[in-house]
């Protein structure tokens, strides 16, 4: 074999190699041999084909198979030689194939870079820590006293107020013309501000009406509401009210906690208390990373392959495009044009790249792993979020383990990213739950 080296330039990599045809000619011979050892045909015993009908028979597919695998063996051997690390799969071009001819193919790859690991110790971080107050603790027991409640048709007829869950028939019009697509039936809202409604400012008009009533409301509709060409524009509905019933709370106390089967009414509450404590320490987890990786982002000065930005960037511009069509990019964006767009979202696809390639490079020099125990819980988990259909979800990773080893990633950033941590000791803030959020506000990539 002949290997010529045509480009090293950056990272980018690229050979010509010659695989000497007398040496194909012999693997494909000793390939014929060993099919002759097993082969039958009509006529023959097994393993008494001759050579020569073996040749004519099935000489073109086994000259294709030893080619194919004579490539790949000489791809691996020039990789494994110049000492070369495959930033993604190397392009392969054959150049000539032609029967009893040498076959040259070019070899074209990029590289992953040098990636110096930087001092952990010189990085400096706070952990933000909040804690539940009582009054955190009492509005989540409310709100989930709330979600146990029951609607009832009040005792004597009576006008809607807030609260209230009725039910209307509703037609929207815009500019007096009927929409269809804005048409509902036997529709269940409540009344008065409500997040739930997918209209703002629509459950708020219907205070003051009674079973039977009718109503016209007016309202103007977001933006980047779903029905994309009713977006923005002011609609009439018309709305006819069916039902009116009110919410009947459940009383607080130790008989309601154990229906939930806790023993009582402060066990709830402590429960209560500790699903908010894991909220908060999520946050500060993920305010946490942020840092880390902006950190590291600032430290990490070294080339990254284009290949990879590329295919990251095209992830990225396909969800904005995506945004962009819905109507949902940010006030900041839609000021921008299209080249200032890419440029900005082309930083952050290197960004990602860059910070990629340094956790692995992390995780590889220090033998960090996502072991089969772990891989077996996380399949779990994930099929723990379709109640009823575990078995079928873990049949499909058993049958598709690509699938199941796309959820390996994040687990194994996480492993890396608790190793970093570990080095660098965060010191640790109390903060109240309103800062600690308002500290998650500013957008990461």
């Amino acid at each position: 074999m002949q290997v010529i080296e045509t480009l090293s330039e950056g990272l980018k990599r690229a050979f010509t190699v010659v695989l000497p045809a007398a040496e194909l000619e012999s693997k494909r011979a000793a390939r014929i041999a060993e099919l002759g050892k097993t082969m039958q045909l009509p006529g023959f015993r097994p393993g008494k084909v001759p050579l020569s009908l073996i040749r004519q028979r099935f000489g073109t597919a086994v000259a294709a198979e030893v080619l194919q695998e004579s490539v790949d063996e000489a791809t691996r051997e020039v990789i494994s030689s110049h000492g070369l690390r495959p930033a993604v799969q190397p392009k392969i071009e054959l150049q000539g194939a032609e029967p009893d001819q040498d076959v040259t193919f070019s070899l074209a790859l990029e590289v992953l870079p040098e990636i110096p690991l930087p001092d952990f110790s010189t990085i400096s971080l706070t952990r933000l820590k909040a804690t539940p107050t009582e009054e955190a603790v009492e509005k989540a027991l409310a709100t989930f006293a709330r979600r146990q409640r029951k609607l009832e048709r009040p005792a004597e007829p009576r006008l809607s107020r807030a609260g209230d869950v009725l039910t209307i028939d509703f037609t929207g019009s815009v500019d007096g013309v009927p929409w269809e697509a804005l048409k509902g039936s036997d529709v269940n809202v409540e009344v008065g501000p409500s997040e739930d409604f997918p209209i703002p400012g629509f459950a708020e008009q219907l205070e003051g009406l009674g079973e039977g009533d009718t109503r016209t409301i007016t309202v103007t509709l977001p933006e980047d509401y779903p029905l994309k060409e009713a977006a923005g524009k002011t609609v009439s509905f018309e709305v006819t009210v069916k039902a009116l019933r009110e919410p009947i709370l459940p009383t607080m106390d130790d008989a309601f906690a154990q229906e939930f089967g806790f023993e009582n009414l402060a066990e709830l509450r402590e429960a209560i208390r500790r699903q908010i404590q894991r909220e908060y320490d999520q946050m500060s987890r993920l305010r946490l990373k942020r840092d880390l990786l902006d950190a590291l982002a600032a430290r990490a000065d070294y080339p990254v392959p284009e290949t990879l930005v590329e295919a990251e960037f095209a992830q990225i511009w396909a969800r904005v495009e995506a945004d962009r069509a819905a109507g949902r990019l940010d006030e900041e964006d839609r000021n921008k044009d299209e080249a200032a767009l890419r440029e900005s979202y082309r930083a952050i696809a290197e960004r990602r790249v860059r910070l990629g390639l340094l956790l692995a490079e992390v995780g590889r020099a220090n033998n960090i792993t996502v072991s089969k125990d772990e891989m077996g819980r996380l399949a779990w988990a994930e099929a723990s979020r379709y109640p009823g259909q575990e078995g079928k979800v873990l049949e499909l990773f058993r049958k598709n383990p690509e699938m199941l080893e796309a959820l390996r990633g994040p687990l194994y950033e996480d492993k890396v990213i608790d190793f970093i941590l570990e080095l660098v000791k965060p010191a640790e803030q109390d903060v109240s739950a309103e800062e600690l959020r308002e500290s998650l506000e500013r957008e990461t990539v």
